[in-house]
């Protein structure tokens, strides 16, 4: 049956940025598609566990910076650890800047250059091993960008660091189709999250956002929880290096 397909029972998903938002909601979302789910985040992930937990999951908490790669060895042994094996990553943590472009300052770039594509690619790389090893396959799940399509304003690092997002998407499917694993990004629209609080604060900004916005409103974070379980199962088993936008209709505008 085609639903079985979608079914995440018995596997283990490492999701970056887990706290809030829509890393909270893409974990609860393959919770309830089946998986353990491993919370990596810096800021606590209590409320996401608990959420886990009451549906029936497994939930193991990774505090970890992000801004620097030396923790990435402890999310891989402790995944591993606690829950006997990877499966799936959802590379979702990442930062914003916003300044100008002539007073954007060096820190403001390395801080979002370093989590959104340095810590995305060596933690990619560091679980493709463990994939390889294995010999089951698995998936790759990028969180990209409205800002992988186009330029944007007031934010150069993060524009950098989502189109990216976008190429080693790519790449990443490239080298690693032949070992069975699925590598595809997930480009969400404009959703509410702390990361656009300063753009729904500015009257003049969210209205020309939603006049945009065929669907007429804001994401949330449970508007992406389909299409992870989706990228994240058996069903999209043919899918490659594909950046799939989930934006209420933004690019067709």
């Amino acid at each position: 049956m085609i639903l079985d397909k979608f079914n995440l029972d018995g596997k283990v998903a490492i999701v970056t940025g887990a706290a809030k938002g829509l890393g909270q909601g893409i974990a609860i979302g393959l919770a309830e598609a089946g998986a353990d789910i491993a919370l990596v985040d810096v800021l606590a992930v209590d409320e996401t566990r608990e959420e886990i937990v009451k549906i029936g999951r497994k939930a193991v908490v990774i505090q970890a910076d992000l801004s620097s790669i030396d923790c990435i060895e402890t999310i891989i042994r402790t995944t591993i650890g606690e829950l006997g094996k990877i499966d799936i990553l959802v590379n979702n943590a990442g930062i914003i800047r916003r300044a100008p472009i002539t007073e954007f300052t060096e820190k403001d770039w390395d801080d979002v250059i370093n989590i959104n594509q340095k810590t995305l690619f060596f933690l990619s790389q560091a679980v493709a091993k463990v994939l390889i090893e294995q010999r089951k396959g698995g998936k790759i799940i990028n969180i990209a960008s409205m800002l992988s399509f186009q330029g944007g304003i007031l934010v150069p690092s993060y524009t950098a660091s989502k189109s990216a997002v976008m190429g080693l998407t790519r790449l990443m499917a490239n080298e690693l189709a032949p070992h069975g694993i699925n590598v595809n990004a997930i480009a969400p629209g404009y959703m509410a999250t702390d990361n656009t609080a300063p753009l729904r604060a500015d009257e003049k900004r969210n209205k020309a956002i939603l006049e945009r916005i065929p669907a007429g409103r804001w994401g949330k974070p449970e508007d992406l929880q389909g299409i992870a379980v989706f990228l994240a199962s058996e069903a999209s088993a043919y899918m490659q290096g594909y950046t799939i936008a989930v934006d209420g209709g933004w690019l067709s505008r």
